[in-house]
């Protein structure tokens, strides 16, 4: 081997390029895919907030976690839960270290975009039985039509009696879709914009073609529809006003490529951080740091309401907390240091122009540090500290997690917000970290699942 030169050693001491893992540590591929099966059916049973709730309090269950009771008190290694209202949850294992040294935060998200039924939804025209949908989120509206949906929500009745729907997941179930023209009909619709190749009010769902066998009765397969879920849930059409029901893809996770090595799935972005998160929180013993897990809801539209991060749930859970152990909130949240865990856009070969290549994550080159978010001009972001950053790189590497750093697309192309900005508002060092994805925000989103793996060991370094 030929000596390097002086140029070559300097070059290798003072510059720097992410490895990929496959090409770098191709060993880890076994774990990384044996640890993506159990993710692939935390994707399959969580298509909704609520979901991902009750199957996240399953995983905590089994794993010996309590309810949180604010009465009790609690020593290192003991683990309990809080749920917030069905729709976001927060985990917690009690560290050695006394809680005025600061908690470790993990924060995710398991809401995703999809298509939400307004309050009155169901309607007949031309003998076919629609619901009329309000997108939730970012989506391009396009990308939903004619593809297979399900039906998943929650009816509170008049009653009081609080009823699950799912339709559409069973392979013996009817699915439901938005149409679409024919192309041969196309020519003018071709001429929209893109983002208006499907409008929002033309994201109706087809739910039925036949009618009520009644001659007297007016909107007969309306009448038909309804008699079917009366039938099966016990509900009239008034009973919608008081309904959470979400259309999502029925789609299940799949492996990706010859090599298997990506995931395809809906809802990846955010359920990636959120299962990896929460296995982490398992999978944490007698953390130095108390951990406080965290699996919101709303922050696909702006983290609002009280189940969301721009909320003072945490907030008040972390004063329980303080109060429990006898210490200042102030000082805990002073001395935290928490992970905002979100997803960030990989570089798509395709589209290579709204990326720029030296700031972005590529696939399978390990979780992806975002030190800010937001748009034009850093808007909406929390812009960590080099102090920060500097913290949660040496925690990574110290137990070797592939990570690498970037940006969610090119300055004026775009941008986007995490939950970082509203823990960071508690007076709390964030950071966002999550895993690098393809086709995010479409129904069918992909991940590399050495990316997953690495991220599930950022986060277990980060509870050590």
């Amino acid at each position: 081997m030929a000596k390097k030169t002086k140029g070559q050693e300097l070059q290798e001491q003072l510059t720097w390029a992410f490895p990929h893992i496959g090409k770098d540590k191709p060993e880890q591929a076994e774990k990384a895919f044996k640890y993506c099966e159990g993710y692939k059916k935390f994707l399959d049973a969580g298509k909704t907030e609520r979901e991902c709730v009750k199957e996240a309090v399953k995983m905590l269950k089994k794993a010996g976690y309590k309810p949180f009771d604010s009465r009790e008190s609690y020593e290192p290694g003991d683990k309990v839960y809080y749920v917030n209202r069905g729709k976001s949850l927060i985990a917690t294992t009690f560290g050695k270290k006394p809680l005025d040294q600061g908690l470790r935060i993990n924060g995710a998200h398991i809401d995703s975009p999809r298509l939400d039924l307004k309050p009155n939804p169901l309607y007949e025209k031309e003998d076919i039985a629609f619901l009329k949908t309000h997108y939730y989120g970012g989506i391009r509206k396009y990308q939903w039509g004619t593809i297979p949906l399900a039906m998943h929500g929650v009816v509170v009745k008049k009653d009081g009696e609080t009823v699950e729907i799912s339709i559409g997941e069973d392979e013996k179930e009817p699915v439901f879709c938005v149409t679409d023209l024919l192309p041969h009909l196309a020519a003018k619709q071709n001429e929209r914009p893109l983002k208006d190749g499907l409008k929002g009010e033309e994201l109706n769902i087809v739910v039925g073609s036949l009618p009520f066998q009644d001659e007297e009765v007016k909107e007969p397969v309306k009448l038909l529809a309804l008699s079917l879920l009366n039938e099966k849930y016990g509900i009239t059409e008034k009973d919608f006003f008081r309904a959470e029901i979400e259309m999502v893809p029925a789609v299940k996770a799949r492996d990706v490529g010859f090599d298997t090595s990506m995931i395809g799935a809906y809802g990846q972005d955010d359920r990636v951080c959120a299962y990896t998160a929460l296995t982490a929180e398992i999978d944490a013993k007698k953390p130095a740091h108390t951990t406080v897990t965290i699996l919101a809801d709303k922050e696909e539209i702006g983290s609002a309401g009280n189940t969301g991060l721009n909320s003072d749930f945490v907030l008040h859970y972390i004063e329980d907390l303080a109060e429990q152990a006898g210490v200042s909130p102030r000082e805990v949240m002073r001395k935290s240091l928490c992970l905002s865990s979100d997803v960030n856009a990989a570089f798509d070969p395709s589209f290579p122009d709204v990326y720029e290549g030296r700031n972005t994550s590529y696939i399978s080159k390990g979780c992806v540090l975002t030190k800010y978010t937001g748009a034009r001009g850093k808007s909406g972001s929390n812009d960590a500290s080099a102090e920060t950053m500097a913290k949660v790189i040496a925690i990574m590497e110290e137990e070797g997690v592939y990570w690498q750093a970037g940006e969610l697309g090119a300055v004026d192309v775009g941008g986007g917000g995490t939950i970082a900005q509203f823990v960071a508002h508690m007076d709390v060092d964030t950071v966002d970290l999550g895993v690098p994805i393809l086709s995010m925000h479409s129904p069918f989103e992909l991940a590399s699942k050495l990316d997953v793996y690495n991220t599930y060991k950022a986060f277990k370094a980060f509870y050590k």
